[in-house]
């Protein structure tokens, strides 16, 4: 089962790193050719017409599909944590493609993730045995797990309506927050909707059960919730600060919300949770280090400013302090993270 896992979580890691390969090659001409009037923070989407961008959001979406059929089968303390594994890819494929050598740390950084990912994996809980649909729809109902997703709706909420408007522009942790709350119901729901079908194709149909479906919209409102409040802060912020920060978040998130609903930690003896949590560190000091010096070998111009100068000084830094990314920064990360 182990296997099956690193090999669908390998498998998607690689689709989903070339497509971020092959539509970071088009994006960053079209950038150079429209004179960023086209990014997606003023509305553009002039990607949408060439083929090579087309290429590498097929090539994601098959990546994904893999990383659904691993949430099928393994819990999702184990299959989240391991979203590490395409950081190392996408710098490999970044160093023969795109030339982008890999410094001295940004190779140690890749070895962090590989110990990291390997300890969780060999301390990882064994996946909770479910019958239907109705009985993870039943573990969703548990006064626990409604309790963490109404302070979760709550908080989001609360970011969406009152935070974004005032503070969205200067302070990277309200665009994240948003995502990562999200994210940790999505990968609930999208596991739950992984065990109906993983049933489903195995002979006991989970489709006649609304639970299936509730699943399903669940899945949809998260992910392109998701997807706007992420591309926000790509279109804000310097990806170097966004892509470790959202990590974590999420990550832990999403660790949190699975140990409330399917009582991962229940299966487990006080020394596997704790060598796990060490390799979850681990992970995320690999994952800072990679992104802390990647400027280092980036063979584009650090300083280019893309950002609205409203939201900036003539330092180009956010009020914050944060460095405002360059096209290829944006680029990079919003392809990576869905």
């Amino acid at each position: 089962m182990v296997l099956k896992i690193l090999v669908l979580k390998l498998f998607s890691s690689g689709e989903l790193d070339d497509s971020i390969i092959s539509r970071k090659q088009f994006v960053l001409a079209d950038w150079l050719r429209t004179n960023l009037l086209f990014m997606a923070g003023v509305g553009g989407y002039s990607y949408l017409y060439e083929p090579l961008w087309w290429a590498g959001m097929i090539t994601m979406i098959v990546g994904e599909v893999a990383n659904f059929a691993a949430y099928a089968f393994a819990p999702a303390i184990l299959v989240t944590p391991l979203g590490a594994l395409s950081i190392i890819i996408s710098a490999v494929l970044a160093d023969i493609m795109l030339k982008e050598k890999l410094h001295i740390f940004g190779i140690l950084g890749c070895v962090l993730c590989v110990v990291g990912s390997t300890t969780i994996v060999l301390h990882a809980p064994q996946e909770r045995e479910i019958e239907s649909v109705a009985e993870v729809w039943d573990l969703a109902t548990e006064p626990a797990f409604i309790f963490y997703a109404i302070i979760v709706l709550a908080a989001t909420f609360v970011l969406i309506f009152r935070y974004i408007p005032q503070y969205g522009q200067t302070h990277i942790m309200v665009y994240i927050g948003v995502c990562s709350l999200v994210g940790s119901l999505s990968v609930m729901s999208v596991k739950a909707l992984g065990i109906a079908l993983k049933l489903t194709f195995s002979g006991i149909n989970q489709l006649i059960y609304p639970q299936t479906w509730l699943f399903a919209i669940i899945v949809v409102a998260c992910i392109l919730t998701q997807m706007n409040y992420l591309n926000k802060a790509l279109d804000t912020f310097n990806t170097a600060v966004v892509s470790p920060i959202y990590y974590t978040m999420f990550t832990s998130l999403t660790i949190l919300a699975s140990v409330i609903m399917f009582k991962d930690w229940d299966r487990q003896n006080p020394t596997q949770i704790v060598t796990e949590m060490c390799g979850f560190v681990t992970i995320l000091s690999g994952t800072f280090l990679l992104h802390k010096t990647k400027d280092m070998v980036d063979g584009l111009p650090p300083t280019l400013p893309i950002r609205i100068p409203k939201h900036g000084d003539e330092n180009g830094y956010a009020s914050e302090g944060i460095p405002l990314r360059s096209a290829a920064e944006v680029c990079r990360l919003y392809f990576r993270a869905l």
